[in-house]
C-alpha cells in the first residue's frame, strides 16, 4: 500500500481495529453470556445443560480458541496488504 510514516500508521490503525474488534467480541461472550445474560440463557437446554451454564465453563473457551485462529487469519491478510508480511 503506503509506504513510510503514512503506511504505518493506517497499519496500525486498522491493526488496533482488528484487535479491538475481537476483544469486543471476547467480552460480550466470556462476560455477557456467561455473567449478564445467564438467566436468560439458561432457559435453553444445551446437550443437557443450561446454555449460561455451558457458556461459562466450555461455551467461551471455544469462542476464544475460534477468536485466536480468526486474529491469525485477520493478521495475515493485512500484514500482506501492507508488504510486512514473513
Amino acid at each position: 500500500m503506503s509506504s513510510g510514516k503514512e503506511g504505518a500508521k493506517a497499519y496500525w490503525r486498522e491493526n488496533l481495529r482488528v484487535i479491538l474488534t475481537y476483544l469486543v467480541i471476547w467480552f460480550a461472550v466470556s462476560y455477557g453470556c456467561g455473567i449478564l445474560f445467564v438467566d436468560e440463557l439458561d432457559k435453553v437446554q444445551f446437550f443437557g445443560f443450561p446454555l449460561g451454564f455451558w457458556f461459562a465453563q466450555q461455551g467461551s473457551i471455544y469462542v476464544f480458541i475460534a477468536l485466536i485462529w480468526a486474529y491469525v487469519f485477520s493478521m495475515n491478510r493485512l500484514d500482506e496488504k501492507y508488504d510486512v508480511h514473513e
